[in-house]
């Protein structure tokens, strides 16, 4: 089975090395959370995001203690509105659903930098989760996501190789993903597989508070009429 690439599908190559290329893997990711250090100004309490699509919407309850960089990278992308517009450009049954990165052209969308692999985070590919696609560089990920239509392990990491960083969760909408995952498809633009005969398009995406809304200010009764 294809892993979720940013770019496009392809077999993944599995190392054949152990421990020296995990450490210069390690290094880099310590150089993109370096480069990402000065963009963790969003409030702690926006803990959701909604996807409004063109058949129903989702909300993903963003793992952000144990995604820490791939949450504010997706959260950036949602900001700046990248994502209005994009389409779900692969969808495998009983695998997975990946959009963010293409328009309704099938442009390919400018990005910002990569983020660092936090696939060792201890969040499982199981059905249900959203995970950031990358290329076979395991620190390439972008803007680029996923939904696990089934328990994927395969997508996880082994000692030997990084995996797939799962950085939230479905808790509204999962009948909605699943028709979406149900979709029909076959070879649609640049895609010769496994793309939507009819185009699911992200219309929308919204952070999502769990601020407590403040209370009105209760009026101050009126005074006393005067005593006769």
């Amino acid at each position: 089975m294809p892993m979720p690439r940013a770019a496009a599908p392809h077999p993944v190559t599995r190392p054949s090395t152990a421990v020296a290329r995990l450490v210069v893997a390690a290094a880099a990711a310590l150089a993109c959370a370096a480069a990402l250090a000065g963009d963790l100004s969003f409030d702690p309490a926006i803990k959701k995001v909604r996807v409004d699509t063109n058949l129903g919407s989702f909300t993903i309850l963003l793992e952000r203690e144990r995604a820490p960089l791939t949450t504010v990278n997706f959260l950036n992308y949602v900001r700046s509105g990248h994502y209005t517009g994009t389409i779900f450009h692969r969808v495998i049954s009983n695998f997975i659903m990946q959009g963010g990165g293409y328009d309704q052209k099938f442009e390919l969308l400018a990005v910002n930098g990569p983020v660092a692999n936090e696939s060792g985070n201890g969040l499982s590919n199981k059905r249900g989760t959203v995970g950031i696609a990358r290329s076979d560089s395991a620190h390439s990920a972008n803007a680029q996501f996923y939904v696990n239509l089934a328990d994927n392990d395969d997508l996880d990491p082994t000692p030997l190789r990084w995996g797939y960083a799962v950085f939230g969760r479905i808790v509204e909408g999962m009948d909605v993903v699943d028709r979406i995952g149900r979709t029909p498809t076959g070879a649609v633009g640049p895609w010769p597989k496994d793309s939507p005969l009819d185009a699911v398009i992200v219309k929308h995406m919204e952070m999502i508070s769990d601020s407590p809304v403040a209370a009105a200010p209760v009026a101050a009764p009126p005074p006393p009429p005067p005593a006769k």
